[in-house]
């Protein structure tokens, strides 16, 4: 659009379309991440949202850490840690994802786990047999229940996915 500033411009401030175009993620999703507290923008007089250059790099850390599988949750809480919510520096994405590391390697095992068990439920249809390591680890819903679908409600209420 014409009449809004070159983002190309040094100390340019941003609309969020321009911020859209150059960081590759939607409106919608910078929006949410705003609500989730991930980024901030100012409003203009007419009440449209300008971010400034910085939250470029805020948003390429946020796209980095879900492709590596980080909840919204844990990179909120990542970022909490910085001062004033300021823009993450080489040093401080060094430490994000030092602190993430032990997560990551957790879920690397878990799926080489899963990778390994899935030639076990080939053909088994039902996820529910006491051996399975899917649906019901250990035999966990034969302790209290009878069902996949009751294990299903058992296991949420416990904070498991």
């Amino acid at each position: 659009m014409a009449d809004e500033p070159n983002y190309k411009v040094e100390g340019a401030i941003l609309s969020i379309g321009q911020v859209e175009k150059r960081s590759g993620v939607a409106a919608s999703a910078l929006r949410f991440y705003e609500k989730k507290g991930l980024i901030t923008s100012t409003r203009n007089a007419g009440g449209q949202r300008r971010y400034f250059r910085e939250v470029l790099r805020r948003v390429a850390v946020i796209k980095a850490a879900q492709r590596l599988g980080m909840p919204l949750e844990d990179i909120a809480a990542a970022f909490s840690a910085l001062p004033d919510g300021r823009t993450p520096t080489v040093e401080d994405w060094h430490n994000l994802s030092t602190r993430w590391r032990s997560q990551l390697d957790e879920r690397i095992e878990r799926l080489q786990l899963l990778r390994d068990q899935l030639d076990d439920c080939i053909g088994c249809g039902c996820l529910s047999l006491k051996a399975c390591p899917l649906r019901n680890p250990h035999d966990i819903a034969g302790e209290g229940s009878q069902g996949a679908s009751l294990f299903e409600t058992m296991h949420n209420e416990e904070g498991g996915s």
